[in-house]
């Protein structure tokens, strides 16, 4: 399976086949600047012959049980982890992210996706409750909801589009998946291994096209009940307009500004390179990354200066090579973009540390024309700057001064997002107080990005709809029915 070197063409996967489409979009190597792909532009018609499809294969595979959808499942993740190595080169290429994250991140995580629901779907129990004085008994079941509609994004290829995937036929649903029209490889890849896990024609659907014509079809289909969508919030926005007029069921994780507080008496050996790698990691196209970092006082300028150290060692170079701690930013338009904000930030009187606009970039002669961009600390910026409202989603950190633990509360909360938040500190007390008080769908304590996929995953304010993970999934993914019974 391995990503042949000449002009890749994607086809859609609908009814268990490969489908060629009538119009194809330029798909390019990040690292290189170059189109390798051609990756299909699917609209209305696709959607349809795809919902089709899905609405054809629902009625046998949610009759199946549990048990049987699990053994199904676990039998993809094992042939998905059998070609690990060609899907983490092919998401390397695909998006600019090293080949040592999606070795060791992307593709473990989607084999560990399908076999999580694979046995949790095992594990879920109903209600029941008794009114003897009525002679009746009450319980609960659950029902798959039918047609999933499934909307992936860029940064985390594989592992993002299989985290919706896995639940949702796991549930007993069918699903119309659409990952990002600028990383489809993988997901095209995956789609030649249905058939061998036995995954029957039409559960599961991928149709491969821009937000604006593919994701608007999915999105705007009547039969199709369930929206689940990572990205950005202003696309978020859009799909409520859309699925208003179906009430449709939602699941929407969208955009971060996310706060890292550093409290005096934070383990600065522990807390600088982990905050270092929460900043920077992926180039920064993390939803979770953090982008604000408050650092109390007494320690501002050792955390600084020490924080620009460690940030100095990371390497950016060809996702290719190994040694690599930054690979190329997702596109051209996105590099930019991500310029921008530094520009716009000094522009306003902020000081640029380290990172773009500082140091050169040293890139091997067949990556010039990539959209690299070396790790940038920003400080001596105001709360109110772009740089510290807006989601820049690239390898940009802020660091601030702050005196109080109620000041800095306030300060992390003062903006529209709320995904995830960091606290550094070694008095338990603290701890508690403060991650009861950030307003953050997920709080991390002297650690970050670990996980347990059994809680809950989701955020506040303008960070999203609903959560995902274990029971979530699986509430999100059925309908929860009570029946009577009068004896």
């Amino acid at each position: 399976m391995a990503v042949p070197r000449s002009l890749l063409v994607l086809e859609n996967f609908i009814g268990g086949k490969f489908v060629p489409c009538s119009s194809y979009l330029d798909s390019y190597d990040p690292s290189t600047g170059e189109v390798y792909c051609r990756v299909p532009d699917s609209g209305k018609e696709e959607v349809e012959a795809a919902v089709s499809a899905a609405r054809d294969a629902f009625p046998s595979w949610s009759s199946k049980s549990p048990w049987e959808r699990s053994q199904i499942m676990n039998k993809l993740a094992d042939l998905i982890e059998q070609e690990l190595e060609a899907f983490a080169q092919a998401e390397s290429k695909d998006q600019g992210k090293t080949i040592t994250f999606a070795r060791t991140v992307d593709i473990p995580r989607a084999v560990y996706n399908f076999r999580f629901f694979a046995s949790s779907i095992l594990h879920h129990t109903s209600e029941c409750t008794q009114m003897d004085q009525m002679g009746c008994m009450h319980y609960t079941m659950r029902v798959p909801g039918g047609i999933a509609g499934l909307i992936s994004p860029w940064n985390l290829p594989l592992y993002l589009l299989t985290w919706k995937i896995a639940p949702a036929i796991a549930c007993g649903n069918s699903v119309i998946a659409k990952p990002s029209e600028m990383t489809s490889v993988t997901a095209w890849m995956m789609c030649k291994l249905l058939d061998k896990a036995e995954i029957p024609p039409g559960v599961v659907n991928i149709v491969f096209g821009t937000g604006p014509k593919a994701g608007e079809a999915i999105v705007s289909h009547p039969d199709v009940p369930l929206i689940s969508f990572t990205g950005s919030t202003l696309t978020g926005q859009l799909i409520m307009e859309r699925s208003a007029p179906h009430c449709k069921k939602l699941s929407l994780e969208l955009g971060g500004k996310n706060p890292a507080i550093i409290f005096e008496d934070a383990d600065l050996d522990q807390c600088i390179p982990t905050t270092v790698r929460s900043s920077f990691a992926n180039q920064g196209e993390i939803c979770l990354c953090t982008s604000r970092i408050f650092v109390q006082r007494g320690i501002y300028h050792e955390f600084l200066k020490r924080f620009v150290e460690e940030t100095k060692k990371w390497k950016v170079g060809s996702p290719s090579d190994p040694t690599a701690n930054m690979g190329a930013l997702i596109s051209k338009e996105h590099l930019e973009k991500v310029k921008k904000y530094v520009k716009k930030a000094e522009a306003e009187g902020a000081r640029i540390l380290c990172g773009e606009g500082i140091e050169s970039l040293q890139l091997p002669t067949r990556n010039q024309n990539g959209y690299f961009m070396l790790p940038t600390v920003i400080t001596e910026v105001k709360d109110e700057s772009c740089c510290m409202q807006q989601e820049i989603f690239g390898p940009v950190t802020c660091v601030v001064v702050f005196d109080t633990e109620e000041e800095v509360i306030k300060r992390a909360n003062g903006i529209k997002y709320g995904l995830a938040a960091t606290i550094w500190s070694s008095n338990v007390g603290c701890v508690h107080r403060v991650a009861k008080r950030l307003q953050s769908g997920l709080v991390w304590t002297n650690c970050w990005l670990i996980r347990d996929l059994n809680l809950p995953f989701g955020g506040m304010k303008f960070s999203g709809i609903g959560r995902e993970g274990a029971k979530d999934s699986y509430e999100f993914f059925t309908e929860v029915k009570t029946i009577t019974i009068k004896h």
